[in-house]
């Protein structure tokens, strides 16, 4: 019965009820559904859908390629629109994969053009740098092109994106899911940030999840939660058919589809919800040179006067503005103006600040006990060699102390007669051995120097 129940929840979201709001749970936002028998259920919006703008525009390529359309003279109000319109508007965008309208999609459809006007202006700008990357990827693969809009509920459009779980980039993957599909991942590099080569792989693992499912909005589901939980819920439901599966599948994944079809559709029609897209200045043409030892971007950026923000916009996937390429050749992605000046600048760049920039040890000696010793001596005394006038006649006074000598007294000795035989006087041998009178005793040995 409770089957049923769930069924008859997903047959009867047409005429449900959507609403927004945020769970205490590290403040996410999710839709809530409510059938006409007034039951509920929450719908978590992606990620990419939760990015605030403040973390979009710090993007290099936003700050300096984009900017506000002054001229845009459209109203910055959200016009309504009967649903037949929406339900039209869908059916006539040029799509292989299935977009059917239901309310869930319109509330999708509703959150885009109200709550994230802006955010959907940046992406309209930010388009322009990304998805003729992402159409090349898709079309290498022959994939349904209206895929491209896959990054912009996994991210935003920001590259530098990292969920809560730590997917990372535009097509937000897992650190697993990203090396399975040849993406290099270490301490200094990770091509997860890189919108060309993890562009690539998601065009592979996304025909590979179709020829697991030979559906496309189950492709887009499993893209979100993994095959494996869209396994299990098809055996649930019996089906295999998004829309039937839905009451199995995670909260998230449960908005995913829904956000997708609402992403395409928003980024088609901006222009009938009074949306001005970013005026974009595409950045200069660009190309690669590989290099086969290491170097620092500092160096790049000092020898070709190149702006160092602006290489770590070009080659995201360097971690530590490090490309290490003395491990296997690398790629660095500079204005195309440039790649001849750094072939010919390219002994210079190396050797800039070299032994500052690069400071590990190829080789370290071990020492002995002594070889220890007498290092860290040295080292105490050059870190202290601006020590006051008055500490060095104390470490002088220390260092003669240090020198002194023994000698044992003879019978007849008296003070004067060893003072006399070792330089020194009666009153330094009082002081420095502690004696009050003038008795000695032979065999004694008593302190001179």
């Amino acid at each position: 019965m409770k089957r049923l129940a769930l069924f008859m929840v997903i047959l009867l979201v047409g005429s449900s009820c959507v609403m927004y709001a945020q769970t205490e749970n590290q403040n996410k936002q999710y839709i809530t559904v409510t059938n006409q028998n007034g039951d509920e259920e929450d719908i978590d919006l992606p990620e990419g859908m939760d990015l605030a703008l403040d973390s979009l525009i710090h993007v290099y390529n936003v700050k300096t390629y984009l900017k506000p359309d002054t001229s845009c003279q459209m109203k910055n109000y959200n016009p309504s629109f009967p649903q037949e319109v929406f339900i039209d508007r869908l059916k006539k965008m040029p799509t292989i994969i299935e977009m059917p309208y239901n309310n869930v999609v319109q509330k999708f459809i509703d959150k885009y053009s109200n709550d994230l006007r802006k955010s959907v202006s940046y992406m309209l700008g930010a388009s322009n740098f990304y998805i003729p990357i992402f159409e090349e990827a898709l079309e290498a693969y022959n994939l349904p092109l209206e895929l491209k809009y896959l990054p912009v509920i996994e991210s935003a459009l920001n590259p530098n994106a990292v969920s809560r779980v730590g997917a990372t980039g535009l097509w937000q993957f897992m650190i697993g899911t990203g090396k399975r599909y040849g993406l290099e991942i270490n301490s200094l590099i990770d091509e997860r940030r890189d919108p060309v080569k993890a562009s690539y792989a998601a065009a592979h693992y996304l025909s590979d999840l179709y020829k697991i499912f030979d559906d496309w909005n189950l492709v887009i589901a499993a893209y979100n939660c993994g095959p494996d939980k869209i396994n299990k819920a098809i055996h649930r439901s019996g089906k295999a058919d998004y829309w039937s599966i839905y009451p199995y599948l995670p909260k998230e994944t449960r908005g995913y589809v829904p956000a997708f079809i609402a992403a395409n559709y928003i980024m088609n029609y901006y222009c009938d919800h009074n949306i001005c897209p970013m005026l974009t200045d595409l950045p200069v043409k660009t190309d690669t040179v590989v290099v086969n030892q290491n170097v620092h971007f500092e160096q790049i950026s000092n020898v070709l006067g190149i702006d160092e923000e602006q290489l770590r916009s070009l080659n995201p996937q360097y971690r530590k503005d490090v490309i290490n390429g003395y491990s296997e050749p690398m790629s660095i992605r500079l204005p195309s103006n440039l790649i001849g000046t750094f072939i010919d600048k390219q002994d210079s760049i190396f050797a800039y600040k070299a032994d500052e920039l690069f400071l590990k040890r190829d080789i370290v000696d071990i020492k002995d006990k002594e070889e220890a010793t007498t290092n860290r001596t040295r080292n105490h005394y050059s870190s202290n060699k601006r020590m006051s006038h008055r500490s060095s006649r104390k470490s002088e006074k220390k260092s003669k102390k240090n020198r002194s000598k023994n000698v044992t007294i003879k019978n007849g000795d008296t003070l004067s007669e060893i003072a006399e035989r070792n330089g020194t006087t009666v009153k330094k041998l009082k002081k420095l051995n502690g004696i009050s009178g003038n008795s000695i005793r032979a065999g004694k040995k008593i302190r001179v120097k």
